[in-house]
């Protein structure tokens, strides 16, 4: 699990990495966050206001905007947290994914404007907040499925 970004001088420009975000940093070891998992493409980790007995962040480790910059070729990348975020559920015994939330808040109710797909399990042990704050296909909360189908649109 090797840094995106080694060695490199603050005041330097690096591509995929705003200094300013928070998750970058995250991703970046800056912030003492323990990384479930991370590669060159994908990080995940625990978020810190858990809306679930499982709730992690899946981000693309290079900054990505927020849900309105992507377009259908983000696909693979989206389908790619998904698949991160099944298999960190999984390593946390979590076998049961018909009752697990998968989704990105909508802008402008994303509180980090870096790419991140909320993963929650169980989701019927979500607290009355959490179920509103995470509700599916609102206007500030969204599937992945339904994030696909804007994409394909765009």
């Amino acid at each position: 699990m090797s840094s995106v970004r080694e060695n490199i001088d603050n005041s330097e420009s690096v591509v995929g990495y705003e200094k300013k975000c928070i998750f970058c940093r995250i991703v970046n070891r800056e912030m003492g966050t323990e990384l479930l998992y991370s590669d060159e493409e994908i990080s995940c980790f625990r978020d810190i206001k858990p809306g679930a007995p499982h709730h992690y962040l899946v981000v693309p480790t290079q900054h990505v905007g927020n849900c309105k910059s992507l377009s259908k070729e983000h696909v693979p990348l989206v389908n790619r947290l998904v698949d991160v975020g099944k298999e960190i559920l999984q390593k946390n015994n979590v076998m049961d994914l018909s009752d697990v939330r998968f989704g990105f808040h909508w802008p402008p109710f994303c509180s980090v404007t870096h790419l991140h797909l909320h993963v929650l399990a169980p989701a019927s042990q979500m607290g009355f907040m959490s179920r509103l704050i995470f509700r599916l296909n609102s206007y500030w909360f969204i599937t992945v499925r339904s994030l696909i189908k804007v994409q394909q649109c765009s």
